[in-house]
């Protein structure tokens, strides 16, 4: 006849329990793997490359009362130097004598050189007329930095103040249930039903969060830029939408990007 020991379990139900513990972390750790597996899979053949040709046609194409192309736009690398640009927006342009990510600078180039009406264009909804020609021109031009490491600059007072103004915003909280952008993207390994929050408080995930947009959405069938999805953010916590390209949104995109400086640029990707 077997005796066991008074209060130890026989091997066989020793071993069913420990599997039941780890079964929470497998599943975890296969689902983990399951949605990078289909991310890489959409990838290939991204429907943001439809946008990125669209884009580099728009900056060639002469538009607007003035019949004038883009090609002389100043990204901060110089007039029509778009590759590198992008990894080191938002940042401080002497001749507006502002902070500008690359939404906000794309308008002043079209009204200034193209004459098309900035405040119009701001006004209009996402996905519509000149916003549409805006997500392609942003598309391309990121596409042009894909590889390249973020290095945003903080010399200038205007830059580092729109910084502190980022790090403010990105804690401050409220709205009806009392959010901040930190309250999802302010810690490691968080996550929303099967969505990984990166932490943009710091690399890799500041980098692998600001650099991956734009991108395309699977879910709407549209690219978005950045603005767009702060946008989306402020909806998600109960904020009034913040208006385009605003001093708000530039802000929190400063914050973002030189939390990332040395991470890699990988837009536009393609998202859920």
């Amino acid at each position: 006849m077997r005796h066991t020991t008074k209060g130890a379990l026989p091997s066989a139900a020793v071993a069913l329990t420990l599997l039941c513990a780890l079964q929470p972390a497998v599943a975890q750790k296969s689902t983990v793997d399951g949605i990078a597996e289909y991310r890489e899979m959409l990838q290939d053949g991204n429907p943001a490359e439809l946008f990125e040709m669209k884009g580099e046609e728009l900056w060639k194409q002469k538009r607007g009362p003035k019949n004038a192309s883009m090609e002389r736009c100043d990204l901060g690398k110089g007039p029509g130097v778009v590759k590198g640009a992008f990894v080191e927006l938002p940042r401080y342009f002497a001749d507006t004598n502002k902070v500008q990510d690359l939404e906000s600078r794309l308008l002043t180039c079209m009204e200034t050189l193209q004459g098309l009406d900035a405040k119009k264009i701001a006004t209009t909804p996402f996905g519509k007329d000149e916003q549409k020609n805006i997500e392609g021109l942003v598309a391309w031009i990121s596409a042009e930095s894909k590889g390249m490491k973020f290095n945003l600059s903080q010399h200038h007072p205007k830059e580092k103040e729109m910084y502190e103004v980022g790090k403010r915003m990105f804690y401050m909280r409220g709205g009806p249930h009392d959010f901040a952008c930190a309250t999802c993207h302010g810690a490691d390994d968080k996550r929303i039903r099967l969505q990984d929050l990166p932490n943009l408080t710091k690399n890799p995930g500041a980098a692998a969060g600001f650099g991956a947009w734009p991108a395309y959405r699977v879910s709407s069938g549209e690219l978005w830029s950045m603005q767009r999805r702060l946008n989306d953010c402020f909806r998600q916590q109960r904020f009034p939408y913040p208006g385009f390209a605003s001093d708000a949104t530039i802000a929190l995109g400063v914050y973002m990007g030189v939390n990332g400086k040395g991470g890699e640029a990988t837009a536009p990707t393609i998202k859920r």
